[in-house]
């Protein structure tokens, strides 16, 4: 497990459905917990109480069901819990509204809420220094699908979360390593990082170990979607932008298989 500064924070995670994380962080010491974007509750329920943890509260980050639809059972089981999300969450029991630039206060510390559309135009994601859960907006090698034309927004959010400091611990909910860098070889296959990159991941999946939580320094070397000032530069059109070239590739990305 990747060692943080973070005092008395710890992480652990359980894997649902075809290929989600369900991130679960606590604190050792009281043993108080918060779940991140549960969408099962079996394995979740059965994970908290194996190790004796005191769920306080439950975090989402966007309305997609394959990120809340445990909330429910969890609540049956631990009736006093706090829900935080969106407004686009409003009906899956959430009690605790939050909006972009607001902060909460949990497990004894705080958590920055981030307002990261692109995914889903409400999207937000937490940062409670070093860990940033950002749900489906960056993903280890790639970053989300977008919905609703929402390149623009997608692309701001993505340069946010690289300009976060360096020691950032990536908290993805999808475990689509292996396969953004496939589709990242294939648009650049003489890249010695995604090369390295992919065969270290290629390996980690043959073993079934978690490529993730990644540490943004690291992602920045090989996620191409963080890239595209050193892919411009290596462009001739005089009409490129950044975005331009976001555009591009997360449309290609979308026909890859």
């Amino acid at each position: 497990m990747l060692q943080t500064k973070n005092n008395n924070l710890k992480f652990t995670y359980v894997k649902s459905l075809k290929d989600n994380y369900i991130w679960i962080l606590y604190n050792y010491i009281n043993h108080k917990c918060i779940i991140i974007d549960p969408g099962s509750s079996k394995e979740t329920i059965k994970k908290i109480k194996k190790m004796k943890l005191k769920p306080t509260a439950i975090l989402i980050t966007h309305y997609h069901n394959d990120h809340n639809r445990g909330v429910n059972s969890i609540l049956i089981n631990f009736p006093f819990i706090d829900v935080y999300g969106p407004k686009e969450v409003q009906n899956c029991n959430v009690n605790k509204i939050l909006t972009d630039e607001k902060t909460i206060n949990l497990l004894d510390s705080e958590f920055s809420i981030i307002l990261t559309p692109g995914h889903t135009l409400g999207h937000i994601s937490y940062y409670c220094k070093p860990f940033l859960f950002c749900g489906d907006t960056l993903f280890s090698g790639g970053c989300g699908k977008i919905f609703n034309n929402l390149y623009r927004e997608m692309f701001n959010s993505l340069t946010l979360i690289s300009l976060m400091p360096k020691n950032t611990l990536i908290f993805c909910s999808h475990e689509y390593t292996l396969n953004n860098l496939k589709f990242a070889k294939k648009i650049f296959p003489k890249d010695k990082n995604i090369n390295f990159y992919y065969q270290k991941v290629k390996n980690k999946t043959k073993k079934n170990i978690p490529t993730l939580p990644v540490i943004l320094k690291i992602e920045k070397r090989f996620n191409i979607f963080l890239r595209l000032k050193k892919i411009l530069k290596k462009q001739k059109k005089i009409n490129s932008t950044e975005f331009r070239i976001f555009k591009y590739l997360r449309c290609k990305k979308d026909k890859f298989k």
